[in-house]
């Protein structure tokens, strides 16, 4: 199939594979044993179809304790999947911590060459996969915003309403908010490597997964050998300032001006989005345009160098005066943000882990003069302020000095989790750490989607020898061709649409005309 044409059709998966706005695997229903008890596993064999090939597993479920602090706590059960490495003696196995929050932990298709040493384990992440799931439907409704702007005070009131109401309700169905926490998903990774037998286990962690990583590095370092993290989340860094993105944004005007056919488009990439952004027109045609969506959704999309010049693209042609682009992305808002977490846990893991009360996360977040500041940030903190869970403890709210052998590796131009914090706040106190950053390389989908060599050197040195090899990296200019066009895709979606009413209405009006001519005839034989 032509590429551009399929990228058209799959619009809602270009858009879901840009960082945490991805399509959660759907699994089975995952019921607590009549019997458990905490720390029972209950495991037979299956099989596993990666790419065509089928894998020998085991299938299971882990019971734990939804809150440890609580002696009376209800017990949940936890998905549990094993992929059997394809050696006969395999070194120590690979747990995988995706990212989110809010995201399942059971998605992973681990590379061939990961399983050529290495068993792999996933185990879901509790209140998203298994028994015990935080759905809140209350926020899936309010988060399209109410008014023309997703991001106003009336819109973030509304979602602040229906985080509130999700919460009661998941209280009054008996959810022990207080047992979703990093250090509760900690305890059932330890679970599960107890209950597998293993004496020492590998991590590999991506985006919010790394946070999770790290604080099992505090809780039980001695259950861990070495530990690869990829797209790096210190604490503290669930909220993204809008200095930040306005800095990594410049970062790519310049690579714009380097770039011959970029540099022709825009004298000053960052100038062009700022300049849209305060200008923003309120509907193309008949589409309304939300400038909260558009921002939320460039946002995220400019997580990936594949999809980040789609984005470009759309603010150059609006500013050439066709806003299409960016009525299409308003509308892919609406598709993606109702469903695109579970959002319950997205918020217990996150207000836990990062939130300050001495921070008004609302009125530091919205910066009208910057060129496109924090729009996801203001969207899910700047109405969080009252989600009742308790703060994790703090020990686990900074970072901590380790011997373990750590590999950090992240992106130059990372939206999601900037380079620069894994460099000067994490490394320094990882006394057996390295960190790889990749040039012109965006959050995790890029690890897995270029140089793909280099990855599985990158990796497999790491967890042989406990030193990461990357020679095999090579210089990737940016593209700022994108792969396909929001403006054409608006013109398409247009087109095909009033093709349909036309027809429709040339339906209907054939059938009325087919009514009327048989009363008629019906009349005359009268």
């Amino acid at each position: 199939m032509n590429e551009k044409i399929f990228l058209i059709i799959a619009l809602i998966i270009v858009l879901a594979a840009a960082g945490w706005l991805i399509l959660r695997p759907k699994g089975s229903k995952v019921e607590v044993p009549a019997g458990s008890q905490s720390g029972d596993l209950i495991i037979e064999p299956c099989e596993i179809k990666m790419n065509g090939t089928r894998y020998k597993a085991d299938c299971g479920t882990l019971v734990v304790a939804e809150n440890r602090n609580n002696a009376t706590s209800r017990l949940i059960a936890l998905p549990i999947t094993r992929i059997h490495s394809s050696a006969e003696n395999p070194a120590e196995p690979i747990f995988h911590f995706t990212g989110g929050p809010g995201q399942s932990n059971m998605g992973f298709k681990p590379p061939v060459w990961l399983l050529a040493n290495h068993d792999i384990v996933l185990i879901g992440y509790r209140g998203v996969d298994g028994s015990s799931k935080l759905d809140c439907p209350e926020v899936s409704a309010a988060i399209t915003g109410v008014g023309g702007d997703v991001l106003s005070s009336d819109s973030l009131d509304n979602l602040s309403i229906a985080m509130s109401a999700c919460a009661k309700r998941l209280i009054a169905e008996g959810v022990d908010l207080n047992g979703y926490t990093i250090p509760e998903v900690v305890e059932d990774m330890e679970a599960a490597r107890k209950a597998l037998g293993y004496k020492q286990i590998n991590l590999l962690s991506e985006s919010y997964g790394t946070r999770v990583a790290q604080i099992y590095a505090i809780m039980h370092s001695d259950s861990l050998k070495r530990s690869a993290m990829i797209a790096v989340n210190p604490p503290g860094h669930f909220v993204w300032k809008p200095e930040i993105v306005d800095e990594q944004v410049k970062y790519y005007a310049e690579l714009c001006h380097q770039d011959t056919k970029c540099n022709k488009s825009t004298s000053d990439l960052a100038a062009t989005i700022r300049d849209v952004n305060q200008s923003m027109p309120k509907r193309w045609l008949f589409i309304p345009i939300d400038p909260g969506k558009v921002k939320v959704v460039a946002f995220s999309l400019l997580f990936h160098r594949n999809t980040a010049p789609v984005i470009f693209d759309a603010y150059l042609s609006a500013e050439a005066g066709d806003s299409s682009g960016l009525a299409i992305m308003s509308i892919a808002y609406d598709f993606i943000m109702p469903n695109m977490m579970t959002w319950g846990e997205f918020f217990a893991i996150g207000y836990s882990a990062d939130f300050d009360p001495n921070i008004n996360y609302r009125e530091e977040l919205m910066t009208p003069d910057a060129i496109l500041g924090s729009p996801m940030s203001l969207l899910v903190w700047g109405s969080a302020a009252n989600f009742p869970v308790a703060i994790m403890p703090e020990e686990y709210r900074h970072v901590h000095p380790t011997d373990i052998e750590t590999l950090l590796v992240s992106g130059s131009i990372d939206f999601a989790t900037p380079a620069e914090f894994a460099e000067t706040e994490l490394l320094p106190s990882l006394r057996n750490g390295q960190h790889i950053v990749i040039s012109e390389q965006g959050h995790t989908n890029d690890f897995w989607s270029f140089q793909h060599a280099a990855a599985e050197r990158l990796l497999t040195s790491f967890y042989t020898t406990g030193k990461a090899d990357d020679s095999l990296y090579s210089y990737l200019p940016m593209d700022f061709k994108p792969a396909m066009r929001f403006t054409v895709l608006a013109k398409i979606l247009t087109f095909t649409g009033l093709l349909l009413f036309v027809g429709l209405g040339l339906l209907i009006n054939h059938f009325i005309r087919r009514h009327k001519a048989a009363r008629v005839s019906r009349s005359r034989e009268n």
